[in-house]
């Protein structure tokens, strides 16, 4: 705790120009500090500069600015229950790089740790688990009647699409990543799509996502194939900015945020032209990503309200579209198993897995030590079952004489 506080003020007096300041800090922070990354591509960062800057992306000077999204006026309690024994979790972590690890079950607090120098009153980058919110804000924009239908075109809500590969492809098809547009999401290829268009030049005059995503070619036809495309969330978030008029870190406070009961600020990335990086970047606490968790569970209903239509997650978090691994699928932004869990998934090991049978929610943020492709991944997947399996024994040990 007293060392992100210091990083983070060392940090902010730097932003400043402060130069005195940095004699007196820790060699710990010291460390920190010279680890903070001094570009802008974060898939080149080494893991030490990752470690520095995943708990403060949104004050990194070389980084897009941030918008902030207010704690709610009602948070929602998260009651210590039952704790969960894990044997094994001092390595797990280690191994993880875990810097917040979340249990809840029923709503309750069954395991709580920190890792790396992170505490409760941090807030860590989401990546890729950002898809799964800025999904749900479809949901609500359907709700409140700003976006009709599934079946509509994109290009009815982003005209700067028209004309463009995405000139056919419905809202449907961009929330299940089947557009048929080529697209490259090669984490490790500094040439790929994802690694490009963030620093493309926009047209004058448009938003930077249009403008890159509106060149590219189609390499299917519409609905037919399944590609992971974080720039097509992106455009998701430009949509419903589009629909309904509101900045998207403003929907997103007023649909999910203050309703769910989020108890810490959080804040999300904007890009080049201003607009927020909906495939990415929301910094939160790790115990707002498992409330998060738990509003899923709750069928979208909060505040006594019901934010999203009440068949949303029925589709959101069942599997839409075959992704080529046994068991698994993809719904609307999110990464589905066919027991009926779902999981929201950023890259270098930020999730939240909910399971609606066990009434479970782990939220877990963590610097592997490579984007997708290390030991990590099939790791944590043995991690959930762990857990389901302790809460199985659990259980079966009540039910019995």
């Amino acid at each position: 705790m007293r060392t992100r506080t210091i990083l983070l003020a060392a940090l902010g007096v730097l932003l400043l120009g402060g130069g005195v300041w940095y004699s007196g800090l820790d060699k710990e922070t010291r460390g920190l500090l010279a680890a903070l990354p001094t570009d802008r591509d974060v898939l080149s960062w080494g893991q030490g500069q990752r470690e520095a800057a995943f708990r403060a992306m949104d004050r990194l000077p070389l980084l897009a600015k941030a918008s902030t999204v207010t704690p709610s006026p009602t948070p929602l309690p998260l009651p210590a229950g039952k704790p969960l024994g894990i044997p094994g979790i001092d390595d797990y972590m280690r191994t993880q790089n875990t810097a917040g690890l979340v249990v809840l079950q029923d709503g309750k607090v069954r395991f709580e740790r920190y890792g790396l120098g992170f505490d409760a009153a941090g807030r860590w980058t989401s990546f890729s688990v950002a898809k799964s919110f800025t999904s749900t804000l479809v949901g609500a924009a359907i709700q409140d009647g700003y976006i009709k239908s599934l079946e509509d075109k994109v290009s009815r809500y982003i005209p700067g699409l028209r004309g463009s590969a995405y000139d056919d492809v419905t809202v449907r098809q961009l929330l299940t990543m089947s557009s048929g547009v080529k697209w490259d999401e090669d984490y490790e290829d500094p040439q790929a799509d994802v690694a490009r268009f963030n620093n493309a030049e926009p047209e004058p005059g448009m938003d930077a996502t249009v403008s890159y995503m509106r060149k590219l070619p189609r390499a299917h036809p519409p609905g037919e194939v399944w590609n992971y495309n974080t720039g097509e969330t992106n455009l998701i978030g430009v949509l419903v900015s589009s629909a309904t008029g509101k900045p998207l870190t403003g929907y997103l406070q007023e649909k999910i945020w203050h309703p769910a009961g989020m108890e810490a600020a959080a804040t999300w990335l904007q890009g080049r032209t201003g607009h927020e990086i909906a495939g990415c970047c929301i910094q939160a606490a790790t115990r707002d990503y498992a409330r998060f968790g738990l509003f899923v569970l709750a069928n979208g209903a909060a505040g006594g309200k019901q934010i999203v239509p009440p068949d949303w997650f029925a589709q959101a978090v069942r599997k839409q579209k075959d992704i080529g691994a046994p068991g698994r699928g993809y719904g609307f932004q999110w990464w589905t198993y066919d027991d009926g869990s779902v999981a929201a998934q950023g890259i270098f090991g930020q999730g939240i897995y909910i399971d609606p049978q066990r009434r479970l929610v782990i939220a877990s943020n963590s610097n592997w030590t490579r984007a997708s492709l290390g030991p990590e991944g099939a790791a944590r997947e043995a991690f959930y079952a762990q857990v389901r399996a302790l809460i199985d024994a659990e259980t079966a040990a009540v039910g019995r004489p």
